[in-house]
C-alpha cells in the first residue's frame, strides 16, 4: 500500500483476479483500505524489497468484498481483487486452482500457508517469503477450542501443540493443499486466530469451497 508497505497477502486465481480476505480492506480512522487506488499487487516476488526485485506489479482496478462479510465475527471473510491489466504466467507467477463446491479437504491433510507476515507475535515482518506446513483440523474440535466462533464458512489448520501458524501480515494469503493429480488447490484464506502459534489456538481460515459459486459469478467465469 502507498506509504504503508506490506499489509496483506493474496492469491492469484486467474490472469486478472486475486483472492484475499475482506478484513484487509476495512477502513480505519486514518487509512482508507477500501480504496483500490492505494494498492499494488506484487507477484512472483520472494524477497520483500522496495523495488519489488523483478516482481510483476499491477494496480488494482476494483475490490469486491463479499456482501455478507461481518467484521465482528469474521464470517464471509473473502474479497476478490481485479487487476488493472491481465498478467502473463511464467515460472514464478502461476494461479492456484479454486476447488469445486464438492471438493473435500480431509482432516489431517498437510497443507501450506505462505506469507511475509511477522515471524512471531508483535515481531517484525519477514523480508523473505515464509512457508509453513499445517494440518487441517476437524471443525468440531476447533469450535470447542474457540467457543463456537468457527462458522461453517471457516476452516482451521495448524497443530494443537502450537509453534507453527500464520500471523499478522499473512492475512489474505493462501492455504494450499497438493491434491492427487499433483495440482495445488486453495483450501483457505488466512483470516483470524488468537495470537500466533499458541497451543490449542490454531489458525482460522476462510473456507474457499463455500465460495466457489460466488467467485465464478463475480468473475464471470474467468476463474
Amino acid at each position: 500500500m502507498d506509504r504503508y508497505g506490506h499489509v496483506c497477502g493474496a492469491t492469484l486465481v486467474a490472469s486478472r483476479w486475486l483472492l484475499s480476505a475482506a478484513h484487509c480492506f476495512q477502513d480505519s480512522d486514518a487509512i482508507k483500505y477500501s480504496d483500490a487506488r492505494l494498492w499494488r499487487a506484487y507477484m512472483g516476488m520472494r524477497v520483500m524489497t522496495s523495488g519489488g526485485g523483478g516482481a510483476t506489479i499491477r494496480p488494482i482496478r476494483r475490490i469486491l468484498l463479499h456482501p455478507q462479510y461481518d467484521q465482528f465475527t469474521s464470517d464471509y471473510d473473502i474479497a476478490l481483487l481485479e487487476l488493472g491489466s491481465p498478467i502473463f504466467f511464467n515460472d514464478l507467477v502461476q494461479p492456484v486452482c479454486v476447488p469445486a463446491p464438492s471438493h473435500a479437504f480431509t482432516t489431517g491433510t498437510s497443507c501450506f500457508v505462505t506469507g511475509w507476515g511477522v515471524l512471531m507475535e508483535d515481531g517484525e515482518l519477514a523480508s523473505l517469503l515464509q512457508e509453513a506446513s499445517v494440518k487441517i483440523i476437524n471443525r468440531n474440535t476447533c469450535n470447542k477450542l474457540y467457543d463456537d466462533a468457527v462458522t461453517p464458512r471457516m476452516l482451521c489448520a495448524g497443530n494443537l501443540q502450537g509453534g507453527v501458524d500464520a500471523c499478522q501480515g499473512d492475512s489474505g494469503g493462501p492455504l494450499v493443499c497438493l491434491e492427487r493429480g499433483r495440482r495445488w488447490f486453495l483450501a483457505g484464506i488466512v483470516s483470524w486466530g488468537e495470537g500466533c502459534a499458541r497451543q490449542n489456538r490454531p489458525g482460522v481460515y476462510t473456507q474457499v469451497v463455500k465460495f466457489s459459486d460466488w467467485i465464478h459469478q463475480q468473475t464471470k467465469g474467468q476463474v
